[in-house]
């Protein structure tokens, strides 16, 4: 298998790299589960948090397992920084790099960011989300989640569901999920679907029904106000109430999974009610979630021991 050098996004990986990290995040997850604590390294990697966007769950499960295996988590934040001075993101970063961090975590608003500094840096690069481009590790668990459900990935129908033009878990989820053999599907207001969305090899739904009717699963997305997405709509209850998953639905396939990256805006995408409900998938993304960056963290980590 070729070696990963960086993770920028699952596009970039072959299905045999995203199965070795599937496996190493199952076997972080079975740990987690028994309450162990991982080997700690001989050579602690020095690892930056590179976080230009706001973040609860990507950012504390990093930090987390930073923390898990041995390693030394330092936190950065654009906000009080010296690009508020001025400074531009290469010349801070090349500053940083000179810390001799091993790993840099980036998050940031324009896509392609990350990749700009894998190319500046010696360090590995794990990208924890670029603008409307990808979030390889939230790609990671929500396929891990699917593949503890079900017990596979090829065959498994999976439909997401809502902003699929502003979102980097749905591109993540695609690319992820159609090399691992999965049936992938978008449902969205036509506002709501990139223009090239018939590119991705995926098909499209316009009515919520159909696809929990013809769907295993389905990967509910938030309408990103912070990326001005509802503008693109009549008003949010107009997208509840046609793409909105309530309790009421779910008698249309009562074995449906739900699944939603957070955070969750209630009353919109889904019922207060869902995520509590037998058919939610939510919570166990959470711990999946640092047993993906446990995997990630240790992959890249112990490459450098070597």
């Amino acid at each position: 298998m070729d070696r990963i050098n960086n993770l920028l996004g699952l596009r970039y990986l072959s299905k045999e790299q995203i199965e070795q990290l599937l496996d190493k995040s199952d076997h972080f997850r079975k740990m987690i589960d028994r309450n162990d604590t991982p080997k700690q390294p001989t050579k602690p990697s020095r690892i930056l948090n590179l976080f230009f966007e706001n973040s609860t769950r990507t950012r504390v499960s990093f930090e987390l397992a930073a923390k898990m295996l041995g390693h030394s988590s330092v936190n950065f934040t654009g906000e009080g920084s010296s690009i508020a001075k001025g400074e531009s993101l290469l010349d801070t970063v090349k500053n940083l790099e000179a810390m001799k961090f091993d790993i840099f975590i980036v998050r940031h608003e324009v896509p392609g960011v990350p990749k700009l500094i894998s190319e500046t840096v010696q360090g590995s690069v794990i990208n924890a989300g670029d603008g409307a481009a990808e979030h390889p590790t939230q790609g990671l668990l929500d396929i891990l989640t699917l593949k503890r459900s079900f017990g596979r990935i090829e065959g498994l129908r999976v439909c997401i569901v809502g902003d699929i033009s502003h979102s980097r878990v749905a591109m993540s989820n695609i690319h992820g999920l159609t090399k691992l053999g999965a049936k992938v599907s978008v449902c969205a207001p036509r506002p709501f679907l990139p223009s090239a969305i018939e590119g991705l090899n995926v098909d499209v739904y316009e009515d919520i029904d159909d696809a929990l009717k013809d769907h295993d699963a389905l990967n509910l997305l938030r309408v990103q106000l912070e990326r001005d997405a509802g503008r693109l709509l009549p008003s949010l209850r107009e997208f509840n109430r046609f793409y909105g998953m309530t309790l009421e639905r779910l008698s249309v396939n009562p074995k449906i999974r739900i699944l939603h990256p957070g955070p969750m805006n209630i009353n919109v995408e889904l019922d207060s009610r869902i995520a509590e409900s037998k058919n939610s998938l939510i919570f166990e993304q959470v711990t999946n979630g640092l047993a993906v960056r446990l995997a990630v963290i240790s992959e890249f980590a112990e490459r450098k021991v070597k």
